[in-house]
């Protein structure tokens, strides 16, 4: 494949509102993924094993916090001179009052970008989501982008056709063309939906951005451009035009954006890696801090579980995730539950169908959650919020949310 100037837009600046208190003092590309990955490390590695170096990564929600488990693109090799990562953060003074400040949507954050791309004058511009699980060699959507001489490339996977009106579904006929595009449908008709990896032929993208901004601004409020999500307007527009294309991905793919969907991907990965994960070629990096191995001590018992580096466990644990430096002590019990880092679950505690935030304490025979939970009801899963206490005995029911920093 001929080699040509590539650059990749990592959208990674949303505030995470469904996955409620997790997200409230963290972005969601940064929650954590089987005990030692973030989101973030996902479309990070799968450019960087792709070959594609010129990187810009949007922060917006917490930014600060995003940029310090980024490293400065150093576990993905990124931190060079020339290319390399580059963190793209909201500004103020740059712009009219609709190009400042926090993006409305992601297509609304395309806009805002569309001179910089300009400036950069990449003949693709590969963007991508930050809060899914897969494996992936963007170098094959690009070839098929540049052979059928697309305007843009949507990447795309099979899902239930249940689950397709949480996503954008897409149809195409035998040549790849797309002929029907529906962003979240109610009843959705197709289980092939948008992976949220799209390739823009920016001699293209950044006009149509503009004619739809001349369209759509002038009823919008201030500071917005109207634009919204991609799904909204944007990849419609592109769709009418009659040069939008997909390209299949194969193997794994998981959307994180939901409490239930989060535990899902964890507990699909339990016991096999499917492909993603354990491939030497094709490595998942990450900023992670060193650790001792895990202990699992005498008396204590894991079965279909990870246990990070750093973690001790005296009790149960079954169908679960356990942090870096978590402790599950005697007599306790964590099932069917991710524990983020350096929590503490005391004798006698039982954690079921819940997802545990960092820095937090479940009390002695605390009780939280119910095994008999609805695994597919997001609103049935507990979250616990970071450096959260939960006292001795305290029992919650199943759909509990407790704040970060609470005590219960």
């Amino acid at each position: 494949m001929t080699r040509s100037h590539v650059l990749a837009l990592v959208q990674a600046g949303g505030a995470g509102g469904r996955m409620d208190v997790l997200t409230r003092e963290r972005a969601k590309p940064t929650l954590p993924f089987a005990g030692v990955f973030q989101l973030v490390d996902f479309p990070l590695s799968n450019l960087a094993n792709s070959g594609i170096s010129d990187i810009w990564l949007s922060v917006q929600f917490q930014g600060a916090g995003m940029g310090e488990e980024v490293a400065n693109g150093r576990p993905w090799d990124l931190d060079r001179n020339r290319g390399g990562l580059r963190l793209l953060m909201p500004q103020q003074g740059t712009g009219g009052t609709d190009e400042e400040g926090f993006a409305k949507g992601n297509a609304d954050e395309l806009y805002r970008f569309r001179d910089q791309v300009v400036a950069e004058a990449p003949d693709a511009l590969v963007v991508l989501s930050a809060d899914h699980v897969y494996r992936f060699d963007v170098t094959e959507a690009l070839e098929t982008h540049r052979r059928k001489g697309a305007e843009c490339t949507i990447v795309t996977t099979e899902i239930p056709v249940k689950e397709a009106s949480d996503h954008a579904t897409v149809v195409a006929n035998r040549q790849g063309r797309v002929t029907d595009f529906a962003y979240k449908p109610g009843r959705p008709r197709t289980g092939t939906v948008a992976t949220e990896i799209f390739v823009y032929d920016p001699a293209v993208l950044v006009p149509v951005l503009e004619e739809l901004h001349r369209e759509l601004g002038a009823d919008a409020e201030a500071g917005d451009t109207g634009l919204g999500d991609y799904g909204e307007h944007l990849v419609p527009r592109l769709v009418e035009r009659g040069k939008t294309y997909v390209h299949a991905m194969p193997g794994y793919w998981k959307d994180l954006g939901q409490p239930a969907k989060y535990l899902a991907a964890h507990h699909d990965i339990l016991d096999d890696d499917l492909g993603v994960l354990g491939d030497a070629d094709w490595p998942i990096l990450g900023h992670q801090q060193p650790r001792p191995a895990a202990r699992v001590l005498d008396g204590g018992r894991v079965s279909d579980s990870l246990l990070s580096p750093g973690s001790c466990v005296s009790g149960t644990v079954i169908r679960s995730v356990i942090g870096p430096g978590v402790v599950v002590e005697e007599g306790a019990l964590v099932r069917d539950s991710v524990v983020f880092r350096d929590c503490v679950v005391r004798s006698g505690a039982r954690v079921d169908w819940a997802i545990v935030d960092q820095d937090c304490e479940i009390g002695p025979d605390a009780g939280i959650g119910s095994p008999d939970t609805d695994p597919e009801d997001s609103d049935a899963i507990v979250l616990v919020g970071r450096g959260t206490t939960v006292g001795r005995g305290v029992e919650l029911p199943e759909g509990a949310r407790l704040e970060p920093g609470s005590s219960a």
